[in-house]
């Protein structure tokens, strides 16, 4: 069987060679400019084939990853669920599917929605390369307050929220909670970004929904409002684009995301999650925890605490604590 993160990297790479890479990295700088504004937008950022293209291979495996670091938090917490048919909201390219694929094997209904028609021309192309996903359904289509969502397992939400209104923000996720079995919202880990996650969280919540991941819990968040923003990284591979147009010489780069995960499903959260990267000092190891005593605190894991602490010097940002209680 294809091996999903392999696959997207070798059919992003053929794309992008047939791209002039002064026009793709314009063509990414410019997009990066409008995904990064805080102004929603009727129309598609996403204009013809060579911005799909350039921002396609410069921004799929980041989207892919982050999605994947979630879903895999949200899987080890419903650990005999695999979904049987899955919605991408707002998926453009597809990345999430991708995420869906590696994150459970077989397949399933697919579909994707998005506005941006060379988006969707696209991803349909590039999933041709991936068995699990050559009969998915790429369906044009507005997010917002007129959204349909028919009933589904698992409906994927990621980098999305941002493009919306307040209005119709609230209106997906309504809508995805109404339909889903699971939901799963990915968004920037920057302030703006975690505070988008916190308020799809308390709708989900209201919804009926329990939270799987990453919180221990389904009460409120422990964070200060205004003080700090939780948010997690997941490293990723830089391409060449990448490099050209970070004008960066490293072969990788951190995404930073914000995220919940939640779902109407039994669920068997983490007794705490790693909340910022560990701290090794010295024959300790410092952990920010997020408890399910709905608090945040600081663990302090020495020598004298024999496998556990080696267990917190290989424990990353965002993995369950303790190990074994995910």
């Amino acid at each position: 069987m294809n091996d999903p993160a392999d696959t997207l990297r070798a059919t992003l790479a053929d794309l992008v060679d047939g791209l002039p890479p002064r026009q793709a990295a314009r063509a990414v700088e410019r997009l990066i400019a409008n995904y990064r504004g805080d102004t929603p937008t009727d129309a598609p950022i996403l204009r013809d084939r060579a911005d799909v293209v350039a921002y396609a291979a410069y921004r799929m495996p980041a989207t892919f990853a982050a999605v994947r670091s979630a879903l895999t938090a949200f899987a080890e917490a419903v650990p005999d669920w695999v979904p049987g048919s899955h919605l991408d909201v707002g998926g453009g390219t597809g990345a999430a599917t991708w995420a869906v694929s590696d994150t459970w094997g077989g397949t399933r209904p697919v579909t994707v929605l998005d506005w941006a028609e060379p988006a969707l021309v696209l991803g349909q192309e590039i999933a041709a390369s991936l068995p699990a996903l050559r009969e998915a359904r790429w369906r044009r289509s507005r997010i917002g307050a007129a959204l349909d969502i028919e009933s589904v397992d698992l409906v994927t939400v990621s980098y999305v929220l941002n493009e919306l209104t307040g209005s119709d923000r609230a209106a997906l996720v309504d809508a995805a909670a109404g339909a889903a079995r699971a939901v799963v919202i990915v968004e920037a880990g920057t302030p703006a970004g975690y505070a988008r996650v916190i308020e799809a969280r308390d709708r989900l919540i209201a919804a009926g929904f329990r939270v799987a991941a990453p919180c221990p819990h389904s009460a409120a968040c422990p964070i200060e409002a205004g003080t700090d923003w939780c948010h997690f990284a997941a490293r990723v591979s830089r391409s060449s684009l990448h490099r050209q147009v970070k004008s960066g010489s490293l072969a990788y780069e951190d995404e930073k995301f914000s995220y919940v995960a939640a779902t109407r499903l039994p669920v068997e959260p983490a007794a705490s999650r790693v909340v910022r990267r560990p701290q090794i000092r010295k024959g300790q190891v410092l952990l920010d925890l997020c408890a399910s005593d709905e608090r945040l605190r600081r663990s302090t894991v020495t020598k004298r605490h024999g496998d556990l602490y080696k267990a917190a010097r290989d424990a990353a940002w965002g993995d369950p604590w303790p190990p074994g209680e995910d």
